[in-house]
C-alpha cells in the first residue's frame, strides 16, 4: 500500500470522533496502538497507517484489532466494552494473525481475500467475538487494499452498505453474508471504480454518502 501521509483519501467527509480517555483505559494496555491521534479524530489513513505497521512487523495483531474498532464503532457507547471482549479471546493475537496471514503479503488476490473472509466465519479458525462480516470486512480492508494498483480490492460489507448497494452488486439485505456474495461486490465495486477512473473505496464511499 503506498502510504497516505498526511493526505484525507479521495471521498471521505470526515473523521470518526472518539473519546480517547474513555476508550484507552478500558482496554488492554499492550493494546493500544501508537499514532492513534490523541484528538480522537480517526480518519483512515490513521487506521491504514496502522496495517501498515502490523504488516511490517512493528504494531501486533492486537494494536491493529484495536486501531480498526476504534475508528469502526467511534462514539458509540457499548465500543470499548466489545473490543475487549474480541481481544480477550485472542490474548496474543494468534487467531487475528491467521485470519490475516494471506492478505498481508505485497498482492493479495481474490483466493487470499476469500481465506480470510472464511477464517473470519469459522470457529475453529479465526472466529471471534462481536466480531460478525461488518466488523471483519472492516480489518481486511485495512490490511489487504493496495491503493493505485486497481482490480479487485478488498472493501467494507456492513449493514449500512448492503442496504444501499443496487441489486447488481450481488448482496442481499440481510446480515452474515457469504464469501461469495462478498467476492461479487468487490467484483462490481472494481468494474465501477475502473469506468471511474477512482479507486474501489471511493466507490463505497460514494454508496454510503448517497453518490
Amino acid at each position: 500500500m503506498r502510504a497516505t501521509g498526511g493526505v484525507v483519501l479521495p471521498g471521505e467527509r470526515a473523521p470518526v470522533r472518539v473519546d480517547v480517555d474513555r476508550w484507552r483505559p478500558g482496554l488492554p494496555r499492550d493494546a493500544w496502538p501508537e499514532g492513534l491521534p490523541a484528538t480522537g479524530e480517526i480518519w483512515r489513513r490513521d487506521v491504514f497507517a496502522v496495517a501498515e505497521a502490523y504488516r511490517c512487523g512493528t504494531a501486533s495483531p492486537r494494536q491493529l484489532l484495536t486501531a480498526v474498532l476504534v475508528w469502526a464503532y467511534g462514539p458509540i457507547g457499548y465500543g470499548p466494552w466489545r473490543a475487549t471482549r474480541s481481544l480477550d479471546a485472542d490474548p496474543d493475537g494468534t487467531r487475528l494473525a491467521y485470519a490475516l496471514e494471506e492478505v498481508s503479503t505485497p498482492a493479495p488476490d481474490e483466493a487470499a481475500l476469500c481465506t480470510a473472509y472464511q477464517r473470519f466465519r469459522d470457529p475453529g479458525q479465526a472466529r471471534l467475538p462481536w466480531l460478525g462480516p461488518g466488523l471483519f470486512t472492516k480489518i481486511v480492508y485495512f490490511v489487504g487494499y493496495r491503493r493505485g494498483v486497481g482490480g479487485v480490492q478488498p472493501l467494507i460489507l456492513d449493514r449500512v452498505v448492503a442496504s444501499l448497494l443496487p441489486v447488481e452488486a450481488g448482496i442481499g439485505r440481510r446480515n452474515g453474508w457469504s464469501s461469495e456474495e462478498w467476492l461479487a461486490y468487490l467484483r462490481w465495486a472494481a468494474e465501477q471504480a475502473r469506468v471511474r477512473a477512482i479507486e474501489a473505496d471511493e466507490v463505497e464511499m460514494a454508496v454510503v454518502g448517497g453518490g
